[in-house]
């Protein structure tokens, strides 16, 4: 099933804030026209990005999906145009076996750097990346691994 979720209180806890009223006010990402390809994740809170500066942000999300897809998280285009902001890695890739690791539940994370010469100024509430969802294929020779993720950010070579 395809669908995104906040993490539970107790992830959010640990990598965010023991804050109940914060957790119950973010919303899960959301289509925001009828023909987005991309769902809008939102702030958890204000933030400021300096120019020069490279800040790592938590989304509080996590994404389940279907065996033969991926989530690619991607600058929104304003970012890059308006702001020159990036993601530090160009796009997030997240795969299937992501969802509900044991190392961080699927917590999706982005790193962005203020490229600019403005302060970049992020409200809560306020889109700041989007995810779109995909189907991939696999080569007719693939040889199936057999390991299994056993963590978050880098598992995938360990």
């Amino acid at each position: 099933m395809r669908k995104f979720e906040k993490i539970s209180f107790e992830q959010f806890k640990k990598d965010i804030k023991d804050d109940k009223e914060l957790y119950e006010s973010y919303s899960l990402p959301k289509r925001c026209t009828k023909a987005s390809a991309g769902y809008d994740f939102f702030a958890l809170y204000d933030y400021t990005l300096k120019p020069g500066e490279i800040m790592k942000v938590p989304t509080g999300i996590k994404a389940s999906m279907e065996s033969d897809e991926v989530l690619f998280l991607i600058d929104r285009s304003s970012m890059g145009f308006k702001y020159n902001v990036r993601m530090c890695n160009q796009v997030g890739v997240i795969d299937q076996d992501y969802y509900n690791n044991p190392n961080n539940e699927g917590h999706m994370w982005i790193r962005i750097q203020n490229e600019g010469d403005k302060d970049y100024i992020v409200k809560k509430g306020e889109g700041m990346i989007q995810g779109i969802f995909m189907k991939y294929l696999k080569t007719d020779d693939d040889i199936e691994s057999e390991n299994e993720r056993n963590g978050g950010f880098g598992s995938t070579t360990k």
